[in-house]
């Protein structure tokens, strides 16, 4: 698994229960090192045993887990960089919900060792979507909702989501547009601003 996922696990967990509770999951785990280096990869192994430790050791269960880490990379500041290149989908959610399809080739073209699952969306009426997350990275379903739930917040519109299963291989996630301006969204900018 890429370095800059793990790296994401790692901050998320930091952030959110302490580094602490960090050093002690990767100790549980066995790991010989604490700190992932982003721009390597590790054995998925490797991963999904530091996940199945904190998920015991936070008493979560691993889709609610993976859910927040989602929720964690959009809306927490020190994911500012990624936040930016989910806004370029489009001006509304309904644009950024279209730009998904697009997701793992624009992923690939900043960090081109980096490949996401494909996501395919289809609109089954104006304010109803599906999006189909392909196989490849487990639990990307789950931290796909988090994202998806952080981005509905983030242009102000308020959304129904539910896990709709699996049909051929892909987890559906289930989108209502119940109001596309339902609160004033997160203030953006196409240009950074320097501090």
């Amino acid at each position: 698994m890429h370095g800059l996922i793990n790296r994401a696990i790692q901050s998320f967990v930091c952030a959110t229960y302490g580094r602490q509770c960090w050093l002690h999951a990767t100790q549980a785990a066995e790991l010989d090192f604490n700190e992932f280096e982003a721009m390597l990869i590790y054995d998925a192994e490797i991963s999904n045993r530091l996940l199945d430790v904190l998920c015991t050791e936070l008493k979560r269960r691993k889709p609610e887990f993976l859910e927040d880490l989602g929720t964690y990379l959009v809306s927490h500041p020190n994911m500012e960089d990624l936040r930016r290149l989910l806004r370029f989908g489009g001006v509304t959610y309904v644009e950024f919900l279209h730009s998904l399809d697009d997701l793992s080739d624009q992923v690939r073209l900043a960090v081109s060792d980096l490949t996401l699952p494909n996501l395919e969306l289809r609109e089954q009426s104006p304010a109803e979507y599906l999006l189909y997350c392909f196989p490849g990275l487990p639990g990307y379903s789950s931290v796909m909702t988090g994202i998806l739930r952080a981005m509905a917040d983030d242009y102000g519109a308020l959304v129904i989501l539910s896990n709709e299963g699996r049909q051929n291989e892909a987890d559906i996630i289930s989108i209502t547009l119940v109001e596309s301006a339902f609160a004033e969204g997160r203030q953006f900018e196409l240009g950074a601003r320097k501090s």
